[in-house]
């Protein structure tokens, strides 16, 4: 049992939790689903199985998000020898060669899954391995590519959901920007978790995070859905964001910083709740709003960061 916890752990599983939430966004904003008059959805493609294109997408997601975590931890374990002895790696509770077989396991079960869906869920779900392993490998210390790659990884993994209609990905795939930028913003902060930060990273995420609000606020108003909805999913967010990074900027110690960057992390549920809602997708936003407990009972469970 302690080693099945300890793959869990390796896993971050609140961290896996809202990159479902990703790529369900990404669904909403394809318009995969239209209102059908009823209680639930009828596709556009008029496809018989309408969940199942969204079930192999979630399951893709959750085993390249999970390979890259895991290939995280493996990449810095001599680090986290040093730094946080307690991981699953550095202190003995699964060697080094059996995390990096369970990552290899993850990454084909996302690009395997991805493949079942198409060639072009496959090509993205190829990219976003090869955007992980080359952040977890090379860039994680570069103070400039490191955070942008970082956020490609979830940039590319919100077009994994929207290509589950191929053709939407040329119609949105400028939106990849945004979560680029936000989770850019968080690898900036993530970088005082252990010796704290400095004020200015921190005022410059604050800056980052705003630009995100805005541009989400942007696309509620121009399409006319659920604004207050949206509004009130982008107010629960922004109270989650800045509540500690407030506390952070006052203080930027370690923990402070470490609250802040696992604040930031499980507030992508309440984004990508806001981007269902802005593009029309109530039910689906309702749905992604509703993994947001989840992840929080998972994150006092499991460590985010």
């Amino acid at each position: 049992m302690k080693k099945v916890i300890g793959y869990l752990r390796l896993m971050r599983p609140a961290n896996v939790v809202t990159s479902v939430a990703d790529v369900l966004a990404g669904i909403a904003i394809a318009g995969y689903f239209v209102a059908s008059g009823g209680p639930w959805f009828t596709p556009v493609n008029g496809a018989n199985l309408p969940f199942l294109p969204v079930i192999l997408l979630c399951i893709s997601t959750i085993g390249l998000y999970s390979g890259g975590i895991i290939m995280n931890d493996v990449f810095d374990a001599q680090l986290d020898a040093v730094e946080r002895p307690e991981r699953p790696i550095p202190s003995g509770l699964i060697s080094k060669n059996a995390a990096t077989i369970f990552g290899g396991i993850c990454f084909f079960i996302g690009i395997f899954t991805a493949g079942l869906l198409g060639r072009n869920a496959q090509y993205l779900a190829v990219a976003i391995m090869i955007c992980c392993l080359i952040y977890d490998r090379f860039l994680k210390h570069s103070t400039i590519f490191g955070p942008i790659n970082m956020g490609l990884c979830r940039g590319l993994n919100l077009l994994l959901g929207i290509c589950i209609i191929p053709e939407q990905v040329e119609h949105y795939w400028y939106l990849a920007i945004v979560p680029i930028v936000y989770i850019a913003a968080i690898t900036m902060i993530s970088r005082g978790e252990v010796h704290g930060g400095s004020k200015s990273t921190l005022y410059f995420a604050a800056g980052l995070y705003t630009a995100v609000i805005a541009t989400v606020t942007y696309f509620a108003v121009i399409n006319h859905y659920y604004l207050p909805i949206t509004m009130a999913f982008l107010g629960s967010f922004g109270a989650f964001i800045f509540i500690p990074l407030i506390k952070a900027i006052k203080n930027p110690i370690g923990p402070n910083i470490g609250k802040a960057v696992k604040s930031g992390v499980i507030a992508l549920i309440a984004l990508n709740a806001a981007w269902a809602a802005a593009f029309g997708a109530l039910p689906i936003a309702i749905a992604i709003i509703i993994l947001l407990p989840i992840s929080l009972a998972l994150s006092a469970a499991f460590a985010v960061t």
